[in-house]
């Protein structure tokens, strides 16, 4: 029997490269800042040699989440690919060594652990550019469906819309979540990514397929087409799944915090205060995963988007996308444990 699961992750399986640069450098590089672009191999190779010195640390968006959920004391597990290279056994390495189940197995052939090249500049906004090698071939048959029965809540990377095989995974997850009564939730990811699947992701939201959404402010004006932030909390709000019911929406604002927005109603919850922002790196990967950390401990949904907004004020005071300190004792401090 498959031991119960508070949080599953879906997602990219990538290691991060993170330099620190500046606005000179991405432009002799061309790439715009703030964006995700998908490169090629040659290209990695190219942007790689260009970078100055480097963090390597597991990543990518669900991980991340996974990461700091089980960092908050949820029972975590994650589904990605990676390859059975040198970079895939430090990743498969590193989610284990926190306490995320990682029950895929590596590729044996084909192309290399994927590889994202994140660019910080001064003010901690982060470029990305991302070889997705390897995760691209997650498909469905590495979705276990023992696994997913037994999770509480599938969480998804709108990411995962990219590869045509990893789309299929997602569903079949989607399928045997919903068919156990238990919830699925999906992060749309980057607003790049939005614009590339706006009606399949609406049609993800109002068909019931999604319980919970996690967007920020960008990607959520790109899913209604607006520049009007208000417009699309209100957008969001009114949103109905194919039973009626209201999706659950949470939606970060950078320094104005979230908003948790829920049967029609929109309640704010603020940032929390840091002492500098040095990377933004993995913010809302970590606001997910304090608030589904939060969710599986029974807070309720402003008390569990509390706890996200002080695990993505943790992660964004350092370099990576990881929880560097113990997040549970912080929140115990803070009283919101």
């Amino acid at each position: 029997m498959t031991a119960p699961l508070d949080l599953l992750v879906l997602g990219n399986a990538i290691v991060d490269l993170i330099a620190r640069t500046d606005e000179a450098f991405l432009a002799e590089q061309g790439v715009p800042k703030g964006a995700m672009a998908l490169i090629d191999e040659p290209r990695a190779e190219t942007l790689f040699a260009a970078m100055g010195p480097t963090t390597v640390v597991s990543g990518g968006s669900g991980a991340n989440t996974a990461v700091g959920a089980a960092k908050l004391g949820a029972r975590t597990a994650f589904i990605g690919k990676v390859r059975d290279d040198e970079l895939g056994g430090l990743y498969a390495h590193e989610l284990k060594a926190v306490g995320v189940d990682f029950p895929v197995k590596a590729a044996i052939e084909g192309p290399a652990t994927a590889r994202c090249f994140i660019l910080v500049t001064p003010d901690g906004e982060r470029t990305m550019n991302t070889y997705l090698g390897a995760c691209q071939g997650l498909s469905p048959a590495d979705v276990d469906p023992a696994v997913v029965e037994s999770a509480r809540v599938t969480y998804l990377e709108g990411y995962l819309w990219d590869p045509p095989a990893a789309k299929e995974a997602f569903r079949k997850a989607v399928q045997i979540a919903h068919s156990a009564g238990n919830a699925v939730a999906l992060t749309l990811s980057d607003a790049f990514c939005v614009g590339r699947y706006r009606e399949e992701f609406l049609g993800l939201i109002r068909d019931g397929s999604i319980d919970i959404l996690f967007a920020n402010i960008g990607e959520l004006k790109s899913l209604y087409e607006t520049e009007d932030a208000e417009a699309a909390v209100k957008a969001l709000a009114q949103e109905r799944n194919g039973r009626g019911l209201h999706l659950l929406g949470l939606v970060t604002r950078s320094e104005e915090g979230a908003v948790v927005v829920k049967g029609g109603e929109v309640r704010a919850v603020p940032a929390s205060p840091v002492a500098e922002v040095v990377d933004t790196t993995g913010a809302g990967d970590l606001f997910a995963a304090g608030f589904l950390a939060g969710h599986a401990r029974g807070l309720d949904n402003v008390a569990s988007a509390k706890l996200g907004a002080l695990a993505a004020g943790e992660v964004i005071q350092h370099i990576g996308a990881r929880p560097q300190v113990d997040l549970v004792k912080l929140a115990r401090e803070k009283g919101l444990l």
